[in-house]
């Protein structure tokens, strides 16, 4: 029988804990190593974690004197792992108690598989339960490793699944920024492998707004390097399919998109965190390979890459006012 290694890394999570690693512990597949890194919790996450594991042999944690971030919290603990398959789980998410089981019987069946998608439930908090809805995920049974890794870029399918040990320990998390470049490791796994398939166990997403990437917070801008640095990573891989321009046009709309978070946010920002953020957008906008870019999109009004950053400046101010005067600048 396999084993499975679950990553969990912790930061203020006390009030989810509980859900979280029962739901993991409750595995029918109960070959499990649970890696808990707390990552310098201000709350009683700690605490939390250290009575699991003086209660149940498979639970492991690790406490950090320092706040590292997501990427590199999952790293210390992806170092760790003895599993021959790893997987992953936010402090505030759950499995379905056959999820481990089903994913890993999959890569039992298929040598080929790389990697095993979970069916994907978004959960919105709903007076003292939960109201479920699915990511709109693409249904596949099993499809290229390259196709996976193409259709991850644009959202066609989520990130969410069971790798096997050897590829995640090539490809650990991209440490590039705090926050989004985790989002990478994903799609370097996808790349790697001969074939993704995908599982009928479900991992339950909890839908709040106290993340980052829901905050106004000048990390934000990260979402830019952390995409600059998936297109780097990708031309060192040979996936048989050429990405550049895909990635190009996501680069493009993550401009686009971040100068309306500035047009909007901006004056929350500090003076410094202002001129951090727009210089980057003007880094960012003079690389743009304006040939790649989709013609049918780059006609539009405030899609249009324009010959200088003034002209471009003025155009995002003209479009974000006028979408400003008719409510849609959320």
């Amino acid at each position: 029988m396999p084993k499975v290694t679950v990553l969990i890394a912790v930061y203020n999570a006390s009030a989810y804990l509980n859900k979280c690693i029962d739901s993991i512990l409750g595995q029918t597949l109960t070959d499990l190593q649970v890696v808990c890194v707390d990552d310098c919790s201000t709350d009683n996450s700690l605490s939390i974690l250290k009575d699991y594991e003086q209660h149940d042999h498979r639970v492991e944690v690790v406490h950090l004197e320092q706040n590292v971030g997501l990427a590199k919290a999952r790293n210390i603990a992806l170092a760790r792992a003895s599993g021959d398959y790893i997987c992953m789980v936010d402090a505030d998410d759950w499995y379905s108690l056959d999820a481990m089981q089903l994913a890993a019987d999959i890569l039992d069946a298929h040598k080929k598989t790389g990697c095993v998608l979970f069916r994907f439930v978004l959960a919105f908090p709903s007076g003292q339960g939960f109201s479920l809805k699915d990511f709109p995920s693409a249904e596949f049974s099993v499809m290229s490793g390259a196709e996976a890794c193409r259709m991850s870029l644009t959202w066609q399918i989520h990130g969410i699944y069971m790798v096997r040990a050897d590829i995640h320990k090539r490809y650990p998390y991209d440490e590039t920024c705090r926050v989004y470049s985790d989002e990478n490791t994903c799609r370097m796994h996808y790349a790697v492998s001969e074939e993704v398939r995908s599982c009928s166990g479900v991992y339950f997403y909890r839908q709040h707004n106290q993340s980052v990437t829901h905050s106004v917070t000048v990390h934000r801008f990260d979402r830019l390097k952390a995409k600059e640095s998936l297109m780097a990573q990708l031309k060192t891989v040979d996936v048989g399919l050429d990405m550049t321009g895909i990635l190009t046009n996501q680069l493009w709309l993550d401009v686009v998109d971040l100068y309306m978070f500035l047009y909007v946010h901006g004056r929350e920002l500090t003076e410094a965190e202002r001129r951090y953020g727009l210089g980057e957008l003007k880094r960012v906008w003079s690389t743009i390979d304006r040939t790649l870019l989709d013609p049918q999109a780059h006609r539009k009004l405030g899609y249009r890459h324009m010959p200088t950053w003034t002209l471009f400046r003025l155009q995002e101010w003209i479009y974000f006012t006028l979408r400003g005067f008719l409510g849609k600048n959320k």
